[in-house]
């Protein structure tokens, strides 16, 4: 396993080095990212945890230790952490399973077009 804290030095350095390099990019991700905080719909430990949840489905483990320790520091417990865990379990499952019918789908438009050229031919 990573160690997750030296991880989250050395992704931090990178970053700060790409913000030096491309400014712009890291400006821009920076205002998209603290959008979501000035509705103030959600509570900051939810969209920390919505962010764990997301950060599991894309494989994205810089997402995760970052905001792993954003959703302690807004005081969410291990329990809550592993009921979002669920939640994105469940989606990737629920995302394969919707996929998988677009597949049957395309496969018959596709079996479909060559049966008419058979047909027509």
């Amino acid at each position: 396993m990573l160690d997750w804290n030296d991880y989250q030095r050395e992704i931090l350095g990178r970053v700060k080095e790409l913000g030096g390099l491309s400014p712009d990019i890291v400006r821009g991700y920076s205002t998209l990212s603290g959008a979501g905080a000035k509705t103030g719909h959600l509570d900051a430990k939810t969209r920390e945890l919505i962010s764990l949840a997301v950060a599991v489905t894309t494989r994205c483990d810089g997402c995760i230790v970052v905001h792993t320790d954003a959703a302690i520091k807004q005081g969410a417990s291990k329990e809550e952490i592993a009921e979002a865990l669920g939640v994105a379990v469940a989606m990737n499952a629920g995302a394969a399973l919707i996929y998988s019918a677009r597949v049957l789908d395309a496969y018959e438009a596709k079996t479909a077009a060559s049966t008419e050229t058979v047909t027509k031919g």
